[in-house]
């Protein structure tokens, strides 16, 4: 049988409900009744039952977080984001991997909620509307990070992924290319895979340029896509000059597919990726990148989330937190201004 508060408070020759104050931090406990509880505790191996003080307060002090794929270093930063909060704030985490499947994000929220954590941070693609008739019928806060709802009704922590991928496409541009390539996330995802190439677009039209189906490449944001969009480029007459991969994965996947076929990177084609991963300090040439602040999305939802389970004043439910471009050596350090674009 485990032992319990009972067998410590017999043990130590004291209450339950001093055994408890000690437990829980409680300064109002003598000292020398402080140590005979430790020693029962010790001597007894007790372990406080988590379960029974979160039904007792109402508050199981653990946070559910939902994340599409583990193994992506994306999602891990955020996580780790996420996990530096929560133990500041003394929280525990129950982390899930939804495997990018949309059935499998409802049932875990639905299990997270089941096991009574005190608020959830979740990380998915597209928010459909099964999502949202889970998320706001829940009766504990729900903060998406990485990600947004359509409808702008849940509190979320992102960037402007439809600004990016406008100044992704630009910094190419003013390099004096006219002919721009894009390997995409997936677009059926309206939130960041869509927004990226909406804003690949918009720089295109900005300047007078053509959006051609030929130059861009539905990727699904891993390296064989990259691998993939470089035989379609290639296979072209007019070839582009320079690729905006939407992920720094694909985007590694491209100087690899451009390298196997004898191309030189930058010097042939120059190439800018999205994220900032570890990998992309890691290729060589070093990856050009949009910077998303991965880290600080985690943190930042996880302190938004506080707040709510908290009941703490919150001035903005939806946050965007700034991007920037870190120029590397997979695109050339100088402009040619005898073709820049107006």
């Amino acid at each position: 049988m485990p032992v319990t508060i009972y067998d410590v408070a017999r043990e130590a020759g004291v209450s339950m409900a001093t055994v408890s104050r000690v437990v829980n931090g409680n300064p109002n406990v003598k000292p020398s009744t402080r140590k005979k509880v430790l020693g029962a505790i010790e001597q007894l191996g007790y372990r406080p039952n988590a379960v029974a003080r979160g039904l007792a307060s109402k508050r199981t002090t653990t946070i559910g977080v939902v994340i599409p794929d583990i193994a992506s270093p994306f999602f891990a930063e955020l996580a780790r984001g996420i996990d530096d909060i929560a133990s500041m704030y003394k929280y525990n985490i129950i982390l899930c991997d939804s495997d990018e499947r949309i059935e499998r994000e409802l049932h875990l929220t639905n299990t997270l909620l089941e096991k009574q954590v005190d608020g959830i941070i979740f990380m998915g693609r597209e928010i459909t509307e099964n999502h949202m008739q889970v998320f706001t019928t829940a009766s504990v806060p729900i903060v998406l990070a990485g990600t947004k709802d359509p409808t702008g009704q849940l509190p979320s922590v992102d960037i402007s992924h439809y600004e990016a991928g406008y100044d992704a496409t630009r910094f190419l541009l003013e390099r004096g290319h006219k002919r721009v390539a894009m390997v995409t996330g997936p677009l059926v995802d309206p939130l960041w895979g869509m927004r990226r190439f909406e804003g690949y677009k918009k720089a295109l039209d900005e300047v007078g340029i053509m959006l051609k189906d030929s130059y861009v490449y539905n990727g699904d944001t891993h390296y064989e896509s990259g691998i993939a969009a470089v035989e379609q480029f290639l296979s072209l007459v007019d070839q582009p000059t320079a690729i905006f991969a939407a992920s720094d994965e694909m985007a590694v996947g491209v100087i690899h597919g451009l390298q196997d076929r004898g191309l030189r990177v930058p010097e042939d084609m120059e190439v800018i990726g999205f994220d900032n991963i570890r990998l992309a300090e890691m290729v060589r040439p070093r990856l050009t990148t949009v910077v998303q602040p991965m880290y600080d999305i985690g943190a930042v939802a996880m302190r938004l989330l506080t707040k709510y389970m908290n009941n703490e004043k919150v001035d903005h439910h939806i946050v965007l937190l700034p991007h920037r471009i870190e120029e590397r050596q997979s695109t050339r350090a100088e402009v040619d201004h005898n073709d820049d674009i107006e």
